[in-house]
């Protein structure tokens, strides 16, 4: 277990926890209203770790002031699209390391003994589980889940659905639907659909969506306890308990289904942390996974679904030869493809320096058959 150690009246000591995967700190100094920002931004670049004993709003003004020196503009340059991604990343981790160095400690029972803070008690407990003693976290990570717990509450209307879908912290949202639209319009399998796979399911909502439109048994899997922890309360909220099953971690569940489905990460790179995985597929591995095994798990005259966006190809991160290639070496033609525009707001942020990339992107439904 990973303590951090400070000193303020007497010596202190706490669990240290990053769903980010931010490090150890090795400094830890007592911060609080009276810190200047210049100071706290200096120690922070330095690697120090400020540990905030203020007030809670005085707090949250320091970490916009330090995103301000940071600067919140990612740096472009002439490069190529991979190049300008690459760059763009390797800011967005410095600009993490940076906040991430504002901490608070969560005592017994997930209580922020701050002035003036927010009752976290429920928050925390959804996103860690039980208190375990006083733990220590970055100030960022638990406005995430201060965050997560209102999306939670509140959900994401999907139209597909015409219902809401409640994402879980550490679960990608949907709040894209274009990609839900894909599955909700696609046509079923010609032979017929009783059984279906739902592979990396998140938060349920394509499980769902195939059980509206009356797949008789539905399984979905995930590998994270997360996901699959609110994919079942996603799919007990909408009343389909007893049509959508959800199982894991394994990608593939046993047996055979007339119809796979699969939104893999859309981007083949290495996840940061677990909070990455629903947007970084390492190696493209959950593609891969996806292909090779799915000539094996389909009935007679059965289809996979692969949902994925050519984002990765505008960028130069993987060809769409590349694509077609492990789709024909895991045995398996193209039989159809839907394609859709994105509609989220970044596609008009002219600013972005990848908005020629974000606007030209498409969205496909490749529908593959086995042979």
């Amino acid at each position: 277990m990973s303590t951090i150690h400070w000193i303020e009246t007497d010596p202190r000591s706490a669990r240290w926890h990053s769903e980010s995967g931010l490090p150890l700190p090795s400094r830890v100094v007592v911060a609080d209203d009276r810190m200047r920002a210049a100071v706290a931004y200096r120690l922070a670049c330095e690697g120090t770790a400020l540990l905030w004993r203020g007030d809670f709003h005085q707090a949250r003004q320091l970490l916009r002031a330090l995103d301000r020196r940071v600067g919140r503009a990612a740096p472009g340059g002439d490069g190529t699209p991979a190049e300008v991604f690459h760059l763009q990343r390797r800011f967005r981790a410095h600009r993490a390391r940076v906040l991430g160095k504002v901490l608070v400690v969560l005592e017994q029972d997930h209580v922020l003994a701050l002035r003036r803070a927010p009752d976290v008690r429920r928050a925390c407990d959804e996103a860690y589980g039980p208190s375990e003693g006083p733990v220590a976290v970055a100030l960022t990570e638990l406005l995430g889940v201060i965050s997560a717990r209102q999306w939670r509450e509140r959900g994401v209307h999907v139209p597909a659905l015409g219902a809401r879908v409640h994402p879980h912290y550490g679960v990608f949202a949907p709040t894209r639907s274009e990609y839900v639209d894909l599955v909700a319009r696609a046509p079923l399998p010609a032979a017929g659909t009783r059984t279906a796979f739902d592979l990396g399911t998140g938060t349920g909502v394509l499980a769902a969506v195939l059980a509206r439109r009356g797949v008789g048994q539905v399984v979905a899997t995930d590998v994270s306890a997360r996901a699959r922890a609110c994919a079942r309360d996603n799919v007990g909220r909408l009343g389909l308990t007893g049509v959508v099953r959800v199982t894991g971690p394994e990608l593939y569940p046993e047996g055979r289904a007339d119809l796979v489905v699969c939104n893999p990460p859309w981007i083949p790179g290495r996840p940061a942390s677990d909070l990455d995985l629903g947007v970084y597929d390492a190696g493209g591995g959950m593609l891969q996974g996806f292909l090779s095994g799915l000539a094996g798990r389909l009935e007679p005259g059965g289809e996979g679904w692969l949902v994925l966006s050519d984002l990765a190809e505008r960028l130069g991160l993987r060809s769409r030869e590349q694509l077609m290639t492990a789709v024909e070496s895991a045995g398996l033609r193209v039989a159809g493809r839907l394609d859709t525009r994105p509609r989220h707001a970044r596609v008009r942020d002219t600013d972005d320096p990848l908005h020629a990339v974000r606007a030209a992107e498409v969205t496909s439904l490749w529908r593959l058959t086995a042979g």
